[in-house]
């Protein structure tokens, strides 16, 4: 039985166990008997950790015991390990070699909050969406069989990523292949659920046996002669398995279905395990745990504590800062909560809108929405392609659909955006979330490309908001424009402007002068604003707010190319394709010759951190803007003076 916090432990527990674990090949050297307390001191462990650096929670914990059973049967590293999403995985990170580097978990310099190839070799796969773990596992099985290596590929899926039509691609496609693969379906109520009783984890303890799967594997030799009892012996086995079991479906798939099992029951993890690791084919195992399993707050709040703050001591002395009593500075608001108010208060507006989110309800600020409109809400769970087409049919009956999703999710549905909607004009709108860089979640979450990927598609509209209020009225514009159109913001908080309640429709493709200077205009894309602003007061040059990626504000930019001597562009988003690289195509379509200097994103992964160390790693914090500003300004100078 998994031992129950109901604090989490703000000084290190003793876990002398855990302490003896440097990789797994010291975790197979315990007896089996002492799993049981490896699982409880591995448990506190994780709570103290992730209290400590904050991360990924709740379906961690709901792994501690599959863990810790497959790196006990597997030979890993040997054997490939592939977690998806990776969510589910910092017990395993724990287990293997990375125990006393928890606490910088997804801080920089630290442990990536995903498997990361080049972190650990028993990372198998580098991960951060989900659904990629069956095909990927698949492609290591394939390959081992090549090659003639003897080893065990095991694809753990759940938290959701088994509602991805990726997954079921892979499930299709491995059915026809002869690959020793093991797929691990973790089910944590967040996929699919079933309950479990003893006689369903009886007829699994069967079905894994090597004796039954013996007699199983004789029997369809024997009986290939016989083909009217082979079908009827087959049916029968069907028909008991569908009568305790969930798994009828991935037995017509193809799959030796097993379970489903109880998940936290560590023995019977084992047992199975050993007797599954030696049957040849695709197995699909289906284990039922408990998301945020051993600490309560957890277990009966599981959205909630999927992911956790750094905890502070709540002993910890309060540094007092006097301000006037009379000055009250109201909270910033998150973009998220500002996508959210807007969406119920268009939603009182007009009947038609309709609200879409691939399973980020909370993260893209739409539980209110949710609760308010539920027959106008659609969670289609993790399935991104989906949303989009979906929001595509109902374009198509007049309807007027609002897709919230993030930017490094709007990715995967990449040729529905332009096939589905772009390329009939259809009216839908995406309030792209998480655009730009995301700090702790790193390269896989950060939305670098979407200004690039979206402003080269015929149709679109494509708006980069500066501050709160700009992101409300581009909502309300982007809702009211007949045809797909885009606006993007960002992770966080914004800079506290003033959101006016009232919402009006922006001119399409105008940009505003939010400062005059000399020499140098700074064309800003998005929620660098700020950083604008300031660079600009100490280099005094102009600073345009351009709003608009797709339509450009292309007579702001002429009349900004015939009065400076320098156009800077600036925007979170690669440069690669960017906005600014829009700026220089329309320079170079109308004959301008200007000097001109693209900052943003570099042609590189940003790796994880702060996100304030995340945009001064780019460049893209006041000191760096400054100085590629100045760099570029005397290499001019030096220019004009060589050739005078």
């Amino acid at each position: 039985m998994a031992k129950t916090f109901n604090d989490i432990p703000l000084i290190r527990p003793e876990t002398p166990l855990l302490d003896t674990i440097e990789n797994t090949f010291h975790l197979r050297e315990l007896d089996e008997d002492q799993l049981l307390e490896l699982a409880d001191e591995l448990r506190a462990y994780l709570l103290f950790s992730v209290g400590k650096s904050g991360g990924h929670f709740g379906a961690g914990l709901g792994t501690v015991e599959l863990t810790i059973a497959l790196h006990y049967i597997l030979n890993t590293p040997h054997d490939r390990l592939v977690w998806d999403v990776g969510h589910q995985a910092y017990p395993h990170k724990i287990l293997t070699g990375r125990r006393d580097e928890m606490p910088t978990i997804r801080q920089a310099k630290g442990l990536s909050a995903f498997p990361k190839r080049d972190e650990s070799e028993y990372d198998t796969f580098g991960v951060g969406h989900s659904s990629t773990s069956i095909s990927a596992a698949l492609g290591m099985a394939l390959a081992s069989a090549m090659n003639g290596e003897d080893r065990k590929t095991v694809a753990v899926i759940g938290d959701g990523a088994m509602t991805a039509g990726m997954a079921f691609e892979a499930l299709n496609h491995t059915a026809h292949t002869d690959a020793n693969l093991l797929v691990v379906l973790n089910d944590n109520n967040m996929s699919i659920s079933h309950n479990v009783g003893g006689l369903a984890t009886y007829f699994s303890k069967i079905w894994s046996s090597r004796f039954y799967n013996t007699i199983r594997e004789g029997g369809k030799k024997v009986l290939r002669s016989v083909p009217s009892a082979a079908t009827f012996v087959r049916k029968t086995e069907e028909h008991l398995k569908a009568m305790v079991a969930p798994g009828i479906v991935f037995e017509e798939l193809g799959f030796n279905y097993i379970g489903p099992i109880d998940g936290h029951n560590l023995p019977l993890l084992v047992q199975t395990l050993n007797n599954l690791k030696t049957l040849p084919g695709p197995i699909l195992l289906h284990t039922i745990t408990q998301k945020g399993k051993g600490f309560a707050p957890a277990e009966a709040d599981p959205v909630g504590y999927h992911a956790l703050n750094k905890i502070e001591p709540k002993n910890k002395p309060k540094v007092a800062v006097s301000q006037p009593s009379a000055v009250v500075t109201p909270p910033k608001k998150k973009y998220q909560q500002v996508f959210g108010d807007w969406l119920c208060d268009m939603a009182e507006k007009e009947p038609r809108l309709v609200g879409i989110t691939p399973a980020m309800c909370e993260g893209s600020g739409m539980v209110e929405f949710a609760k308010r409109f539920p027959d106008r809400f659609h969670d289609v769970a993790i399935a991104e392609q989906h949303a989009v087409t979906l929001a595509a049919g109902l374009a198509c009956e007049g309807i007027k659909p609002v897709v919230a999703i993030y930017s490094t999710f709007l990715q995967r549905a990449y040729d529905q955006l332009i096939h589905d909607v772009a390329l009939q004009d259809l009216d839908v709108m995406f309030g792209i979330d998480r655009a730009g860089l995301v700090g702790e979640d790193g390269a896989s979450h950060a939305g670098s490309f979407d200004l690039t990927y979206l402003r080269c598609i015929p149709n679109m509209v494509v708006m980069t908001p500066s501050d709160e209020n700009e992101t409300r009225q581009m909502l309300y514009t982007g809702f009211i424009h007949k045809g797909p159109s885009a606006v993007r913001y960002p992770r966080g908080t914004g800079p506290g402007v003033t959101i006016e309640k009232e919402m009006a429709t922006l001119p399409l493709g105008k940009g505003v002068i939010r400062r005059e200077g000399n020499h140098v205009a700074i064309l800003n894309f998005g929620t660098l604003l700020p950083a604008a602003l300031e660079v600009a007061e100490q280099l005094n040059t102009t600073v345009a707010d351009m709003r608009f990626v797709k339509p450009l504000d292309t007579g702001l930019i002429n009349k900004l190319a015939e009065k400076y001597d320098l156009l800077v562009t600036l925007e979170e988003n690669t440069t690669q394709g960017g906005a600014g690289a829009a700026v220089s195509e329309h320079l170079a379509c109308e004959g301008i010759v200007v000097p001109m200097m693209h900052i943003g994103l570099p042609d590189l992964f940003v790796e994880h951190g702060s996100h304030q160390q995340q945009l001064a790693s780019a460049g893209l914090d006041v000191p760096g803007i400054q100085q590629a500003i100045e760099q570029r300004l005397g290499e001019i100078k030096n220019i004009h003076d060589a050739v005078s």
